[in-house]
């Protein structure tokens, strides 16, 4: 099974979003948000671009369950 969701980063760092704050994260606390939520991510990026002056960018993060068997 595979599962698409979408990330926000910021060069190599992963953002996470708390109540409208934005927080430089590793990938293991970074939000994650279902592909039908584009239009929220985007709005994130910008909201975070004019508090923090950082170049937010939208990656798909790529999900693949599979026995480890």
């Amino acid at each position: 099974m595979e599962t698409q969701l979408l990330i926000i980063k910021n060069g190599n760092d992963y953002i996470r979003v708390k109540e409208d704050h934005f927080l430089v994260c590793g990938l293991d606390k970074a939000s994650v948000f279902p592909m039908n939520k584009l239009e929220i991510v985007k709005a994130h990026v910008v909201a975070m671009e004019k508090e923090h002056g950082w170049q937010g960018r939208i990656h798909r993060l790529i999900l693949r369950e599979e026995p480890l068997a």
